[in-house]
């Protein structure tokens, strides 16, 4: 049986590029498309990780307008910034679950700082409808190669 994870980011790597080479526009970031895909199926999550690379972009930005922070610097921060909100997700997200079942999360560790990052190159709704979309084309590959059963 083929694994889910490594298919999945492959997959997420060449739509991403294809993305990229048509339209311009980057997918939140070359693996994130691949593990949105496999999350799809629980919108709870996907939204969380959103709003989470959203909120991180703003903290950077705000502090931006008090600290130097570009190149390199901006991009650790973000992923730092990300990393830390996604852990404090976590922790108040398990609050909510419902049963043992059906829990709360922001997907990855790195994933919401990857978002915010390519909010803050190219916009929220370029980045978040792209991420999305290529998402969305990943999660239809993945069915035709694996099939609807092993992805839940």
């Amino acid at each position: 049986m083929i694994e889910s994870l490594p298919l999945a980011v492959g997959m997420g790597l060449a739509v991403s590029l294809l993305f990229s080479e048509l339209f311009g526009l980057a997918a939140g970031g070359m693996v994130v498309p691949g593990y949105i895909a496999l999350a799809l199926g629980r919108p709870v999550d996907v939204a969380l990780t959103l709003g989470t690379g959203i909120l991180t972009f703003l903290i950077v930005h705000a502090l931006a307008s008090i600290v130097i922070v570009y190149g390199r610097r901006r991009t650790v921060l973000m992923i730092l910034v990300g990393y830390i909100l996604g852990s404090l997700v976590r922790g108040v997200a398990a609050d909510f679950t419902v049963n043992q079942d059906i829990g709360y999360t922001v997907i990855g560790y790195i994933i919401p700082g990857l978002i915010a990052i390519w909010i803050d190159r190219q916009g929220v709704a370029e980045t978040v409808s792209t991420l999305l979309t290529a998402s969305v084309v990943v999660r239809l590959a993945l069915i035709l190669v694996v099939g609807p059963e092993a992805l839940e």
